[in-house]
């Protein structure tokens, strides 16, 4: 792979050798700098100003010990991080992950993705993420609270309601973000937005269990009706079966799809009939049980180990919602040749490059993560701003909020990639649209 710029190949070969064995951070900026070479010929000031050195270089990364004790009395030790990337536009935002694959190269893939992805979204905050190498699976609730709380005790020290506010992702949910913000507010003595994703009765807001994946699809319903279709009719692959694989199922089902697939890290489930959501939601929110428990109420579906080959299922809207790289460019061939139409993000950065290249080579409609999965930080926002007026907006306030949010990011994605000459790339123009707005930050507030 070449970018085809002097001085932005330049940077991308400055950026490995300053970020060694990130393999997943240099896929992200790879992919944002190959995009913006029209922005940097058409703009030198930004080169002259030093905007795009800037901007692949964290502001701030906080790395941490957290010591937590397990029911059996004894001393774990795991690692919390915290990256503030870029708070040209506003406060830092991003959520914070649990899981087993933290690392500081993880950590920086997904903040430096949270900037653009934050600026899409049209509203005030800039790009951060967080997380710990912790799994919170398979532990008891007590040792969930005993870990979050000597994680917030270092981190409450970095964040704050106008300086920085972290969120759920995977690993972190409404369980997670409660003892969170307990201990925050236990060691600061206020009570203010510091998180979002709260409990409805404590500040959280309608809808953003909901967000990502109804975001997610509102983007692909906008891109589909763009192109004189819908999700009518149309029989949709879901991966994962987390938040925003849920959600992401229970919207595509409302507007007329029949989902047929969910996943999780074992294996995959078809269910030609139409995935049973609400089974789906007791297996996973309530029982936290693995999805192959399924076929014991549905006899009729299918279950099959190995979480890949949920690919291989036929269908015409394909929405990755698992994990990053979930999606190869073997695996693109196979919807490819099974007449996928589109394929839409629901997880950060899910698709390969070689994935990505298939679909477009192919004419399939691709949105990018970036882009279509906004929704869950867009909302986040709309909770901040319900936060700061101490008031909450009902479910159909926040509902069309988002909706218009996601339909304006497809809409300025669309322009953003026709300007600079790559007109129905949606990959380029969520990354050019993103990076215009926060460029033009940095420049006006000088070298920051």
């Amino acid at each position: 792979m070449a970018i085809n710029n002097e001085y932005l190949a330049g940077l991308y070969e400055r950026v490995i050798k300053r970020n060694p064995n990130e393999p997943e951070f240099h896929q992200a900026v790879y992919e944002v700098l190959e995009s913006l070479v029209g922005v940097a010929e058409a703009h030198p000031e930004y080169i002259e100003r030093g905007v795009f050195e800037s901007i692949v270089e964290p502001e701030r990364i906080i790395k941490f010990r957290v010591p937590w004790v397990d029911d059996n009395g004894k001393v774990q030790i795991n690692r919390g991080y915290r990256i503030q990337f870029n708070s040209a536009i506003g406060p830092y935002k991003g959520g914070l992950r649990f899981h087993p694959s933290v690392y500081e190269g993880i950590i920086k893939f997904l903040g430096f993705e949270q900037i653009f992805k934050n600026s899409l979204t049209g509203l005030p905050i800039g790009g951060g993420k967080g997380g710990s190498d912790f799994n919170p699976k398979g532990k008891s609730d007590m040792e969930v609270m005993r870990f979050c709380q000597s994680f917030m005790t270092e981190l409450s020290k970095h964040i704050g309601a106008d300086t920085d506010v972290p969120a759920g992702d995977i690993g972190v949910g409404g369980r997670e973000i409660g003892f969170l913000f307990g201990q925050y507010k236990r060691l600061r003595n206020e009570n203010v937005g510091v998180l979002t994703g709260k409990g409805l009765n404590y500040g959280g807001s309608l809808v953003r269990t909901e967000a990502t994946g109804y975001g997610l699809c509102y983007y692909t319903e906008a891109m589909l009706n763009d192109h004189n279709s819908s999700f009518e009719g149309k029989t949709v692959a879901i991966s994962g079966s987390g938040n925003v694989a849920i959600y992401a199922c229970e919207k595509a089902t409302q507007l007329g799809a029949k989902v047929i697939t969910m996943s999780d890290s074992n294996g995959y489930i078809v269910d030609n009939n139409g995935i049973d959501l609400d089974l789906i939601k007791e297996l996973k929110e309530v029982q936290r049980k693995r999805i192959s428990e399924y076929v014991n109420t549905h006899p009729e579906a299918e279950y099959h180990e190995g979480c890949r080959g949920v690919w291989t299922v036929k269908c015409d809207i394909a929405l990755p919602c698992a994990t990053q790289n979930e999606l190869n460019g073997e695996e693109a061939k196979t919807l490819v040749a099974n007449g996928v139409i589109a394929v839409c993000e629901g997880a950060n950065m899910p698709s390969t490059p070689e994935a990505i290249a298939e679909f477009q080579s192919n004419g399939v409609l691709f949105g990018p993560a970036k882009a279509t999965n906004a929704g869950g930080v867009a909302t986040s926002a709309l909770e901040m701003c319900q936060n700061s007026a101490r008031y909450s907006w009902s479910f159909e306030k926040v509902d069309k909020k988002l909706k218009k949010i996601m339909e304006d990011i497809y809409k300025n994605s669309c322009e953003a990639a026709k300007k600079y000459g790559m007109e129905g790339n949606l990959v380029a123009g969520a990354n050019i649209a993103g990076f215009l707005k926060v460029a033009d930050a940095m420049m006006a507030q000088g070298i920051v």
